[in-house]
Order: structure tokens, then sequence, then C-alpha cells
């Protein structure tokens, strides 16, 4: 890689973010003429689930630093409790073609954000395969093909959804974090199937832990990428939060990257640009995040 690549992986959690984040990133792209990556849930929005956390450690500490009502909106944080959970590929299939449409790289990030976040570590291959296989489907009758790339939500995994990466013939996928692009190895077998796993903070992570706010997190996140890795960098980026309030810091970024010479781009970018026959291979593990609960599916 010559020219050090940054790729761009935008996450669509919920209605709201596909609606109303993700047509505002696609618009500060197109300014910024560069590439970037889509991953959407495609089924039920349950968000309102998510209050089981409560009781996780850290998970309260998380919601008043990152000001969850402020991002996703009450309405958004009463689906599947009080008001009954829609289905975002049914109510957002436009939005979804339209980025497509404008040249971008879509993909799956899940069926059901919060089911799969709070049980895929434990599942069985049954639920596990139910569940991508659901999300599968809804991609292919929403575009019209197959889904070639998989992020999954949370950066939660087990080792039946690795496997089922390789067996449902995804390109890539970003499911994990880490340090560089990877095979990943499960029970001593290689899949097939490269993970660029994601290699910065996320925004949500950083603001509110030492000193960091929304006024100073562009800048400490471009300190932490002055040295520029020979095998690029994935920044993860959520519709509710950049696609949102979050829009002008995403700029900043954008700016401060080209300035530090990164090729901005979308995962297939880093796949041109990476031998993927070459890639080592890795084991990886359930590891605790610094900002963020519980533990997420790690590049040992």
């Amino acid at each position: 890689m010559i020219t050090p690549l940054l790729a761009l992986k935008v996450d669509a959690d919920t209605l709201r973010g596909t609606l109303e984040g993700v047509p505002r990133l696609v618009e500060l792209f197109q300014r910024h003429r560069i590439d970037a990556t889509f991953l959407f849930s495609l089924g039920p929005d349950h968000t309102g689930w998510a209050i089981r956390r409560v009781f996780r450690r850290g998970f309260l500490g998380k919601v008043q630093r990152t000001s969850v009502l402020e991002h996703y909106g009450l309405k958004t944080l009463l689906y599947g409790t009080l008001l009954p959970g829609p289905d975002i590929g049914r109510r957002a299939g436009d939005v979804m073609r339209s980025v497509r449409d404008a040249g971008f790289e879509t993909g799956i990030h899940c069926w059901d954000h919060v089911l799969w976040q709070d049980h895929v570590a434990q599942a069985d291959r049954e639920w596990t395969m139910e569940q991508m296989n659901k999300a599968v489907d809804r991609y292919r009758e929403i575009f019209g093909a197959m889904a070639t790339v998989h992020g999954a939500a949370g950066w939660q995994m087990n080792d039946h959804a690795l496997r089922l990466t390789g067996e449902m013939g995804f390109a890539w996928c970003s499911d994990s974090r880490g340090a560089h692009p990877f095979l990943p190895v499960v029970d001593g077998a290689t899949i097939a199937c490269p993970q660029f796993p994601t290699t910065l903070p996320t925004l949500d992570e950083l603001i509110g832990v030492d000193g960091t706010t929304p006024d100073n997190v562009a800048d400490r996140l471009l300190a932490m990428t002055r040295t520029k890795p020979d095998t690029g960098h994935v920044f993860t980026l959520h519709a509710e939060l950049e696609g949102m309030k979050f829009l002008p810091i995403l700029d900043r970024l954008l700016t401060g990257w080209r300035k530090q010479s990164y090729c901005l781009g979308a995962l297939r970018t880093l796949a041109r640009e990476i031998n993927l026959d070459a890639l080592p291979h890795h084991a990886v593990t359930e590891r605790t995040v610094p900002g963020r609960t519980g533990t997420l599916l790690v590049q040992r």
C-alpha cells in the first residue's frame, strides 16, 4: 500500500438513523468526493430492548457520557417496549437503494440489532444461521443482489457466525476490532473470508473520557492517526451519531485525515489495495475495549 488508506464503515442501527442520518452522510461523503461502506440493519428496530443492559457494568455511565436520548430520540428508545418495533427494511428500503445508486458500497449489519448484540455470543448454530439468513434474504429482496460484506452489530460474533461468513460467500467482513486485516482462525481452521477489523476507537468511546468532549474529540482522534500503519485504518461511525449531531465532527475528521495524506475510501477500497492471498492468520477472542461495555470480538 503506497498511500495510507483509511476506510470508513457506517453502521446504521435504527430506523431513524437510516432515514435521517444515512442521507446526510451520503451528502457529506459526496461533497468530500470519497467512498464509504454502509452496513444496514434490515429487520425490526427493537432499540428499546437495550434497556435490559442497565444491569451491565458501565452501561449507565456510557448512557450519561453519550447522551443516548438526545442522539436516538425518545420514539426510537421506545421501540420494542411501549411502541412496536418498525421493520427497517420495509420502511427504509428506498433510502438503502439510494446509497447504492449513489455509488457507495453496501452490506449487512444485522437482522435485529439488539437481538443479535445481546444473544449471539451464547447462541447455537441454528439460531445464528436463522438470523444471518433473514438478513441475507432481506438484503437480496431490497437490492436484487447478494451482499458481499458483513459487519456485525456491536462487534458481536460467535464461532458459528464466523464460519458462516465463509459459507455464505461474503467477500470480506468487518466484524472485529484489531490492528490490521487478517484471516480468522476458529478451532484451528482458517475461515476463508478476510476480516478488516475496526482499528480506531469510535467517537462515543472517546467522549467523556479523560477530558475528551465533542469540541476536542476530533483533535484527539487525529493525534492517533498521525502515525500511518502500512495496512491502513478502519474507522467505524454510526448513522445515529456522525450522521446527525456529530456530523460537523466527522466533517473536521475527513478534512484532517486528508491533510494527513490518507486516501479515504470504503472497505472494498482496502480490499483492492492489499494482497488478500497473503493475509496473516489470527485467532480471535472476546475482550473488553475502553469506553464500551461488555466484550467484543477482538483479533489476537
